[in-house]
Formats: structure tokens, C-alpha cells, sequence
């Protein structure tokens, strides 16, 4: 039996106990429906006493599904289908609901939304960008707050600057809207705050994520960093930049496009001694110089313009690149988003230290329970399963599918392509038909725009460029005679409306300009079209001088392209019908799919160490700030620890060098070594190093009086050392990410070398906060105001 076969079979076999449950809830729509609305919503309350005698989630489902389906009829007007129920069953039981656009996603997650604050525990639903989550939460807020739940809003106004007591109001709602990228610099913060009524968090329970093929797989790959205290600023960005556009490829350095690595080669190396007059480029003199040059080749061969990011009013904005969208708020680190600036010719930025980073495997991993909804999961379920034991499963449409997908049209080069394209809109828009056309990067959209305008179609072009006019350009790409020109950014998130009279005219047209990087975002292309049952058409048009086939086509394809890309000969223009062809650009895209699944499971790996030692780092700061572990007898067993460190250290030096190490970690104003001091006797420099801080201990315990005031210097002390600590540790990972990448080269496992040389560091970074809470202890300096308030400055 074939592979699909078998997942069909078992996706009926799931369905068919999922309308067991459906029937449950059926059954009880007339007794709901009878109740007053004083008795719906006291059933609120009723669940929640059978929940805490002992009853499960599972055995409330029928009835509590039943509750807020009909609170929806009455608040809102929709009584939910029964697609939507069975949907909302499977983000109940962890799983995926494949539910095509238009099928109403956002009433489907009431339901389980509703079932699962009913612990008391909260439930998120996290979603693409801001607007969603407001839009959802605004929507459906008035059916929970019927139901006697609360629902907060994690994202705020780009002028907002929420309090403390804010945020926590927001995530002690029974229900929360939020966004992937919001939720996660919230976790970040929440980890860097320096006492516990700084925290706004409570514990995660349970998460429901929209478009979760998007946020769980496309999205994974950039890791969410706070950055903290900018870094020595460079001065070889310039010249580096210079440099590397004199370099000749593959003759000075190589260039493998699909691993997407770059590097000198020998003779590179030899010329760039030359070019900076210095003998060694890999000795540690040369060590920064060496780095700028490897980020301004980096910035110059793996980053493209309107791909990877754009420049808006004088600044690089990253972009999503298989959506389209600038991804606010993230820069990439370890200097690449200066080199990229310094190429661009705009105003460098400052290089900052990663303060604290997490990705979205990490983040989502972290809830006891996680969902969610997509139109095109199954494509991806093997990868969802390994990654986060998600299954998928297909839910029907509520009406049949009445689109139209035609096959592609594939042409030999681009400019036979672009063509064919703009006569098949021609022709189209002469019916009135609307049509919106997906190109993959904002370079090609952009293409297109200036070829409808040379034949005088007025279109509306959206782009990462103008993504404020979002959702009014999608409002209106359903309208009679409107072509919308935009890259898949277009493709998710917000209905088009059909207007009057289109679906007489078949409905909206899906053009794409290309087949996309994997058949998930083709399908959420196509998925624009023919929404609830209603018409429309989808078809893409490819050329073997696409990126796609280029990249990853096969070596025929390409050799059939350079024959007949030189001049134009007899069969120009026309399309290339032939099986194999199309089954080239099934293959490219097939290639294509496996290193992105190739490259996510990568930044699972190398993340993987990195969690460790995160979850380490910040068990250890709850527990000191909630006082879970004696925090004095903590500080004195440092001590000891470190005491003894340096004694062992001090028998290959002298009496000068023990004052040195004093006057710089204990006492400012240490004058005379005791005589009796001798550094080739431990003993003695342990007992000296122990009087230093018991004396400082009590003359600050004196001054502090209070336990309370003595338990937070002692836990303030240890924080602020973890955290310097932590964030250099957070730096160096990054860093060390960047360099272990090209580690395969040479035949070596990247993920084994990065994972030993970051146990490596991390037990380093425990000796530095040994040291560095030796340092705020004793270096520390106390003040009290007139009304008692402490303050305390520490080196």
C-alpha cells in the first residue's frame, strides 16, 4: 500500500472517532439551545467544580463544546459547523487540524480555547502578526466574557511601553491572543528580571498555533535574541567590505551555493596578508580582521537584496523570504547586519551582544500541550511528529472545493516566462475576473508591477515595502476587475472577500509567478482561491531560469537551459509540455524541501545545547529569587569554592600578586599582607581570603539590619553575576554557531564540535560567576535613603 494511501486511510480512521464525539455534542445543541442565558452561562462555573472533584478535560468536552457553540449563535450569530467542531476536537487533543482557507479557523479555536481555561491554568492562542491577534481577540472576546472568562492581548502599539502589572494581567487572563515572536521575547524578559515581583509569567499550559506550519517549521530557523550591551565597535567594516569585492570566486574563494557556505581559499588568505600587509591572517592579531572578513563575504554572497532583507528609509529590515514580510524587531547577530549595512552604503548600527535567545522549537517544546491549525500541514506531518510528536490531522471542507487547479505552464527562460504570464492576466482581466498574482521575492513582484503599467492594468502591488496597506490592498483583491501583484505574504492570514457578481465569473485567479521553495506554500498560494465552496482558479508559471530549478533542478534541466538560453531559436516562446519537464520542477522542489527539513533539524541540534544550559541558567534564578534555596549559606559555599581556587592558584605566584588579586576582588583599600602569609601555604592564604569576607559580611549585614534587606543584597549579588555571566555565555554561542558551520568543509561534524566546545564554555561561565559574586559581595557599596530605601552599587 502506498504512503498516501495508508495516511488516508488512517486520517478516515481518525475522523471516524472524532464524529463519535461530534455526535455527543450534536445531541446536546437542543437542551443548549432551550437554557436561558443566566443558565449558559452558569455552566461555566459548574465545569470548573467538576473539573476540581476530579473530572478530565475529555469527559467535559461534549458539553462544554456544546456551551460555547451555542453562546457563539447568540453573541455573535454563528453556530459552528460541524467541521469546525471536529477541528476544534483535534486542537482539544494536541494535534494538528488541517483546515483549508476560509474554513473558519478562528470560531473553530473558541471551542478548545474555552475547554481548556476552564483549569484555571490559561490558554494562548498564538498567531502570525499583530493585527490577527488583535482582530481575534476583539472578535471573539464578548462570547468568553458571556461565558464569565477573561481574555488578555499580548501585543501592544509600537508606542505602548507596558508595566510590569500590565503584562501580568494579560498572561492571568483565562485566555490570551498573542503572536509567536511576542510570546517569546515575553519568556526572554520574564528570564531577565531581578526579583519576583518583576515576573509577569505564569506557567505554560496550553497554546493553540495558528498557521502553525509557518510559526513551527519557516519560521524555526531564525531563533528569537534579545540583544543587550553593544560590543566594541569595528573599524575594519570598510575596508573588509572593500576587500572582499576585489576577491576573484573560486580562484580566491569558493562559493557552494546550495550548503550556502562561503570561504578563502588558500591563495585568498595569501592575498589578503598582502592587500592588509600583515604575515599571519589566522594568528590571534588578526583574529577581528579575519572575522570582518569573513561577515563581508558572508553579506556579499548569502544575503540578497529584497530576498533576505530590503532597505527601508536609510536601514536593512529583515525579511521573511518565503512570505515575504520584514520580520520587525530582529537583527541578525554576530556582526552579519553591519557588514550587510556597510554594503548597502547605510548608517552602520551598533553590533550587540546576544543577551538571551531561544527559538520557536524551544519555546513551544516548553508547553504540556500544544496545537494547532494550518491549511497545509499533512505535506509536513513526518517533520511536525519528529519535532513536536504533532500529528495532522485533515479535516473536510464544510463544502465541496469547486477551484480549479490547472497544471503549470513551464518555459525555458524567464523572459519567455514573464511574457506568457502577463498575456495570460490579459486575458483574464479582460473578463472582469479578479486576479491576484504571487511572485516569490519582492524583486519579481516588482518586475511585474512595471510590466502590467507598460500595458496599462492598474494593479495594487503589495510588498514587504508597503505592508501598512495590508489588509485594506487584500480587502479589495476580491473585487471585480482588481489585480493585485504581491509575494506570499498575501497568501495567509486575511480572507478575500469576493465581491458581487465574481463568482459568475469564476471566481478569483491565483497566478504564480514560480513555484515556491515547498509544495506547503504553492498550496497556501492556491488556498487564496475558492474559499467556502466558492469558484476560482489556480496555476503557476515556471521557467528552468527560475531560482527553484537552478538551484536544485536536474543536471538535464540545466544543460537543456544553456543550449537554448543563447539566442532565440525557432520554439521561443513557446511552453515546454513535455512530462519530464514538469516533473524537473517536482524534483527541484522535492530537493529544495529536504534541506530545508535538513537545515531545521540542524538549528534543532545546535539548539539543543544551548536549551540545557538555558534551563539550567534560569531554574537557578527562579530558585534564588524565590528564595527556594538558602541563599546566605549559597553565598558562603561560593566563597569556599572560590576561596580555594584561588589558594590552589597562588602557589605558582607571590605575596604581590596575592595583594594585586585582593585590592581587585576584595578590598579597594587593602595596605599590608600579614606576615604570616605565604602563598606556597594554602592554608594560610584560604584563612586570610576567609577573614577579609566575614569581616566585610557582618559590617554589611549591620548595615542591612533587616533579613529582608540582607536576603536581597545576597540575591541581587547572585543574580547580577549570573546574568553577566549568562549573556557572555549567550554571545560566545553565537559566535561559535557562525564558526562550527563551515566545520563540514573540512569532514568534521559540526553539531559534535559545537556541542563539546559549548560544555566547554558553559563549565567556564560557572568559574565566572563563582568570581563574579566574589566581586559584588565585597566590592559592592551600600546606601540607605532617609525613608530606608536601599541602594546598592556594585564595580
Amino acid at each position: 500500500m502506498a504512503a498516501t494511501e495508508k495516511s488516508s486511510l488512517l486520517n478516515r480512521y481518525r475522523l471516524y472517532k472524532l464524529r463519535r464525539i461530534l455526535a455527543k455534542i450534536n445531541a446536546l445543541a437542543s437542551h443548549y439551545k432551550d437554557l436561558s442565558d443566566e443558565e449558559l452561562k452558569a455552566e461555566t462555573n459548574r465545569f470548573k467544580q467538576r473539573l476540581a472533584a476530579g473530572e478530565t478535560l475529555d469527559a467535559i468536552l461534549p458539553e462544554a463544546f456544546a456551551t460555547i457553540r451555542e453562546a457563539n449563535r447568540r453573541i455573535l450569530g454563528m453556530f459552528p459547523f460541524d467541521v469546525q467542531v471536529l477541528g476544534g476536537i483535534v486542537l482539544h487533543q494536541g494535534k494538528i487540524a488541517e483546515m483549508r482557507t476560509g474554513e473558519g479557523k478562528t470560531l473553530t479555536a473558541t471551542m478548545p480555547l474555552y475547554l481548556n481555561a476552564l483549569t484555571g491554568k490559561g490558554a494562548i492562542l498564538v498567531t502570525v502578526n499583530d493585527y490577527l491577534a488583535k482582530r481575534d481577540a476583539e472578535e471573539m472576546k464578548p462570547v468568553y466574557e458571556f461565558l464569565g472568562l477573561s481574555v488578555g492581548v499580548g501585543v501592544f502599539d509600537e508606542d505602548e511601553d507596558p508595566s510590569t502589572e500590565v503584562k501580568k494581567a494579560v498572561y492571568d487572563s483565562d485566555i490570551v491572543y498573542s503572536t509567536s515572536t511576542a510570546l517569546g521575547f515575553d519568556y526572554l524578559t520574564d528570564n531577565l528580571v531581578g526579583d519576583q515581583n518583576s515576573k509577569f509569567l505564569r506557567p505554560f499550559n496550553y497554546v493553540i498555533v495558528d498557521e502553525v506550519d509557518a510559526v513551527l517549521l519557516d519560521m524555526a530557523q531564525t531563533p528569537l535574541i534579545i540583544s543587550g550591551s553593544p560590543r566594541v565597535p569595528s573599524n575594519f567594516y570598510q575596508v573588509a567590505d572593500l576587500f572582499v569585492q576585489t576577491l576573484k570566486e573560486d580562484e580566491e574563494y569558493k562559493y557552494k551555493k546550495d550548503d550556502k557556505v562561503v570561504y578563502l581559499t588558500d591563495k585568498g588568505a595569501d592575498y589578503a596578508q598582502t592587500f592588509f600587509e600583515i604575515d599571519d591572517l589566522y594568528s590571534e592579531a588578526s583574529r577581528e580582521l579575519y572575522r570582518q572578513i569573513m561577515l563581508a563575504l558572508r553579506a556579499h554572497k548569502l544575503y540578497k537584496k529584497d530576498y533576505d532583507y530590503v532597505v527601508v528609509d536609510d536601514e536593512v529590515k529583515l525579511l521573511d523570504n518565503r512570505t515575504g514580510r520584514v520580520l520587525e524587531g530582529t537583527r541578525m547577530q554576530s556582526g552579519i547586519h553591519q557588514a550587510i549595512e556597510t554594503k548597502e552604503g547605510v548608517k552602520n548600527t551598533k553590533e550587540t551582544r546576544a543577551t538571551a535567545s531561544v527559538t520557536y522549537q524551544s519555546l513551544f517544546n516548553m508547553f504540556p500541550k500544544i496545537s494547532g491549525m494550518t491549511g497545509t500541514g499533512k505535506t509536513a506531518e513526518d517533520e511536525l511528529i519528529d519535532t513536536y510528536q504533532l500529528e495532522v490531522v485533515v479535516i473536510p471542507t464544510n463544502r465541496p472545493v469547486q477551484r480549479i487547479d490547472y497544471p503549470d505552464k513551464v518555459y525555458t527562460t524567464l523572459p519567455e516566462k514573464l511574457y506568457a504570464t502577463i498575456e495570460e492576466v490579459k486575458s483574464i482581466h479582460a473578463t472582469g475576473q479578479p486576479i491576484l498574482l504571487i511572485s516569490g521575492t519582492v524583486e519579481v513582484a516588482e518586475i511585474y508591477s512595471r510590466m502590467l503599467l507598460q500595458e496599462g492594468i492598474a494593479h495594487n502591488l503589495l510588498t514587504a515595502k508597503n505592508a501598512a496597506k495590508e489588509v485594506q490592498i487584500v480587502k479589495e483583491a476580491g473585487q471585480i476587475g482588481n489585480v493585485t501583484v504581491a509575494t506570499p505574504m498575501a497568501a495567509r492570514g486575511t480572507d478575500i472577500k469576493l465581491g458581487d457578481n465574481v463568482d459568475d465569473l469564476g471566481g478569483l485567479a491565483v497566478i504564480g509567478t514560480e513555484r515556491l521553495q515547498n509544495r506547503r506554500q504553492d498550496l497556501q498560494v492556491m488556498g487564496r482561491a475558492g474559499r467556502q465552496g466558492a469558484p476560482g482558479r489556480s496555476q503557476f508559471f515556471v521557467s528552468l531560469e527560475d531560482e527553484l530549478l537552478l538551484t536544485n533542478g536536474p543536471s538535464w534541466a540545466k544543460t537543456y537551459f544553456e543550449k537554448r538560453s543563447q539566442t532565440k531559436h525557432k520554439y521561443y516562446g513557446q511552453e515546454l509540455t513535455k512530462g519530464r519537464f514538469k516533473r524537473a520542477v517536482n524534483h527541484a522542489q522535492a530537493i529544495s524541501e529536504d534541506k530545508e527539513v535538513s537545515a531545521r533539524a540542524n538549528t534543532v541540534q545546535l539548539g539543543e545545547s544551548l536549551d540545557v544550559q538555558r534551563n539550567l541558567i534560569y531554574q537557578l534564578r527562579d530558585k534564588v529569587m524565590f528564595n527556594d534555596i538558602p541563599v546566605r549559606r549559597y553565598i558562603d559555599t561560593i566563597f569556599e569554592e572560590e576561596i580555594e581556587r584561588v589558594a590552589r592558584d597562588m602557589r605558582t605566584k607571590n605575596r604581590h600578586d596575592l595583594r594585586r588579586y585582593i585590592l581587585d576582588n576584595y578590598a579597594y583599600h587593602f595596605v599590608e599582607m600579614p606576615s604570616s602569609v605565604d602563598t606556597q601555604k594554602p592554608e594560610t592564604v584560604k584563612n586570610l581570603l576567609w577573614h577579609l569576607y566575614q569581616s566585610e559580611k557582618d559590617k554589611k549585614e549591620a548595615f542591612l539590619f533587616s533579613v529582608k534587606q540582607i536576603y536581597e543584597f545576597y540575591c541581587l549579588s547572585i543574580l547580577k553575576a549570573i546574568d553577566e555571566a549568562w549573556v557572555e555565555e549567550v554571545d560566545h554561542l553565537q559566535q561559535l554557531k557562525g564558526i562550527v558551520n563551515t566545520r563540514p568543509i573540512g569532514q568534521r561534524n559540526n553539531i559534535v564540535e559545537y556541542n563539546m566546545e559549548s560544555y566547554d564554555i558553559y563549565q567556564y561561565m560557572g568559574e565566572d560567576v563563582k568570581h563574579m559574586v566574589v566581586r559584588n559581595v565585597m566590592l559592592s557599596t551600600l546606601n540607605k535613603d532617609k525613608d530606608g530605601h536601599l541602594s546598592i552599587y556594585y564595580v
